[in-house]
């Protein structure tokens, strides 16, 4: 594709941008303390240097009330302003823009000092807001305004005020949330009051050559949000006021559908700005699960904004202008939508990174410093699995000799499996970036090869990364070995499953095998947008309050049984962004989850179990096994073998020495994140 839509020019009149690709915001945790500006200049830096037309940074309040956390990142003096210039100063350096988010918390603050529009608390948070005063409306409209002139001051092209997701402006724009009777309550015009005076107030002292971005909710997704013909009254009366563009927002934090996780379809409410777009004169930003330039593209093309929001990809992979303008789309780093290390990390006030790209966030930590001559080593990497191709790809592009080992006919290990499940086809990109990165860097890829101590030898290696992964444990339950029995490998592999299954194991492959087998043999994946909607509810009109219907799930295709020997809610361990997803699927779907479950007996009638002292028989037809995995080191020294901490104390007196990654290292609960990371760090050692 010739990307000519995505790489084009935006002239906004007084300034223009080099293309239409937007960095949104991300809060990654570094904006909220002054001693990470640093490290957060070399993050914008970086995606700046990559190609990105604008960049909007992480949430930043104008006030102490609305502060995320306690002591949140705020501009609103002076004294704030060389830190916010380390940001600016790097952006422009490599010829990007950059924008500052204003972001008012309201409720949703995780502090005492919280207010909103109404007195009603949030279900996200333990703090129960003031309702603002007429006094404190118009102090908040005034900190505001001089947050936005700070930020010209410090070097900002422009400021986004974000008035969606259900923070403070949203608060203030809907029912669900503004029970006022004054005259910033009631009617839509009242509603939009203080996002009106704030938009106007911004103009007025910044100047008309000055970006102001509108980040507005089209669609709430909750109970009392907005309809469509009060969103387009909005966004009319903020073009009016000033607004040089709009963002577009999608759902609340609160709301109980999935949004941004990878099960949501690609660009599933683009629609929306397409006819937010037609409704106004200003450009509009399409966001959402867009994550590769050719979706970008299509969507432009087709007119369904005038340019692009992408947040996580940007993450994922800071280079991803630069790629698709060189034609080498095929390497771009594609952001697969786990959340479990940015929006995960985000909502456990952790610096925010990203499972694909360990160097998210970390760029003046994890660098890889190019070697030549007597520093070059001579790599073998066993196993090519998420561990392995990280550890192989970085190690081979600092210029080491690298090999990699596989006894698998394929590389990408787990991911294999992975993106057999539904909702998780995007797993299939990670393999696609390795398998470009292997071959951009030379490394010596040779699968179908069982390897043993002998083999290592006779290649006189340098170094030995073990990143060989794990195998499915079997627990010591009578009748294991029946022909009933299949471990998830087998499952998601193919194997014939009856009509009633019980799965063993609620942890992460237990929810992910149990989603699997809702779905028929043969059903077409990924669930079409249409279908998608349906199952959620949402109704993209936007006829009713938040753009809610009934929703319309597909019927099973078995009866399943999820069963843990803890006690207490199932999928607690699941991330903090995406589980609810997991077990609001399966109880729609009527997966019956048991917790506090001891296992007696596998017999020809099904599984026999203990619970609450009562025995019985789960008549099913198969019994799958997700009971964790136990990590393979047979090429591990024996004087290393006997454990990870073992082998970590002894690696150095070794020729070679030998390195353990991935499951190979620790194999409770597959965790990816940890597995690509620990490669990166291995190699970045080297």
């Amino acid at each position: 594709m010739s990307y000519q839509h995505l790489l084009a020019e935006l002239d906004l009149g007084f300034t223009r941008l080099r293309n239409r690709v937007v960095m949104g915001s991300m809060h990654t945790g570094m904006e909220d303390r002054f001693w990470h500006y640093p490290q957060l200049a070399a993050y914008f830096r970086e995606r700046a240097k990559g190609g990105v037309g604008l960049i909007v940074t992480g949430g930043i309040s104008p006030n102490r009330q609305g502060w995320l956390l306690p002591f949140g990142g705020t501009l609103n003096s002076v004294f704030d302003l060389r830190n916010h210039r380390l940001l600016t100063e790097a952006v422009h350096a490599e010829g990007g823009k950059i924008a500052l988010q204003i972001l008012h918390a309201g409720r949703y603050g995780y502090q005492p000092f919280v207010v909103s529009a109404s007195a009603i608390k949030s279900p996200i948070s333990r703090f129960k807001p003031r309702a603002l005063s007429l006094a404190g409306i118009a102090s908040t409209v005034r900190d505001y305004a001089r947050c936005a002139r700070l930020a010209q001051r410090a070097g900002y092209d422009g400021i986004e005020i974000m008035g969606s997701e259900g923070y403070l402006l949203n608060q203030f724009l809907c029912p669900r949330t503004n029970r006022r009777d004054d005259r910033y309550g009631g009617s839509i015009e009242n509603r939009m009051r203080i996002a009106r005076e704030i938009v106007e107030q911004v103009r007025a002292v910044c100047g008309e050559r000055f970006i102001v971005v509108y980040r507005l909710s089209l669609i709430d997704l909750v109970e009392g949000g907005n309809t469509w013909d009060e969103t387009v009254q909005v966004a009319k009366a903020l073009e009016a006021a000033g607004v040089t563009m709009f963002n577009t927002g999608i759902g609340w934090h609160e709301a109980r559908v999935p949004t941004i996780v990878t099960s949501v379809p690609r660009a599933a409410f683009a629609s929306l700005s397409a006819r937010l777009k037609a409704a106004v004169k200003v450009p509009v930003i399409v966001s959402n699960r867009i994550n590769t330039p050719e979706v970008a593209e299509e969507l432009l093309a087709q007119g369904a904004g005038d340019l692009v929001s992408m947040a996580r990809p940007l993450l994922a992979d800071p280079e991803f202008v630069v790629k698709t303008a060189e034609g080498r789309a095929h390497e771009i780093n594609t952001c697969i939508a786990c959340n479990q290390a940015c929006l995960d990390h985000t909502f456990r006030n952790e610096r925010a990174t990203c499972l694909v790209n360990p160097r998210a966030g970390r760029e003046t930590e994890l660098v890889y410093r190019t070697v030549s001559g007597p520093a070059v080593r001579s790599v073998a990497v066993v196993g090519a699995g998420p561990a392995g191709l990280s550890a192989a790809t970085v190690a081979a592009s600092r210029g080491h000799r690298v090999t990699l080992f596989d006894a698998s006919p394929t590389i990408g290990g787990q991911f294999n499996l992975a993106m057999r499940v539904p909702g998780k086809e995007e797993f299939g990109e990670t393999i696609r970036y390795f398998q470009s990165q292997l071959q951009r860097h030379r490394v010596d890829v040779r699968l179908d090869t069982r390897v043993d101590p002998a083999l290592l030898a006779a290649g006189a290696y340098d170094d030995v990364i073990v990143a060989t992964g794990i195998v499915p444990r079997r627990p010591a339950i009578p009748g294991i070995d029946g022909p009933n029995v299949l471990s998830y490998v087998d499952v998601l592999r193919g194997a014939p499953v009856g009509a009633r299954v019980a799965v063993i194991g609620a942890g992460g492959i237990g929810f992910d095998v149990s989603e699997f087998l809702l779905h028929r043999p043969g059903e077409p994946l990924p669930m079409s947008r249409d279908a998608w909607l349906d199952e959620w509810g949402v109704d993209l009109a936007v006829r009713e309050r938040g753009g809610l219907k009934t929703p319309a799930p597909p019927q099973p295709a078995r009866q399943i049984w999820l069963l843990q020997r803890k006690a207490g809610k199932l999928g607690m361990g699941l991330g903090k962004t995406s589980g609810w997803v997991h077990r609001a699927t399966l109880a729609r779907n009527g997966v019956k989850m048991l917790g506090g479950v001891s296992y007696l007996e596998i017999g020809a009638r099904g599984l026999k179990i203990a619970r609450e002292g009562v025995e019985a028989w789960l008549d099913v037809d198969t019994i799958v096994v997700c009971a964790g995995q136990e990590s393979l080191r047979d090429l591990l020294p024996r004087a290393a073998a006997a454990g990870v901490v073992a082998a970590e104390r002894s690696v150095e007196t070794q020729s070679p020495r030998y390195h353990v990654i991935g499951g190979a290292k620790v194999a409770t609960e597959l965790d990816a994140k940890r597995a690509i990371r620990e490669g990166a760090e291995v190699a970045a050692a080297l």
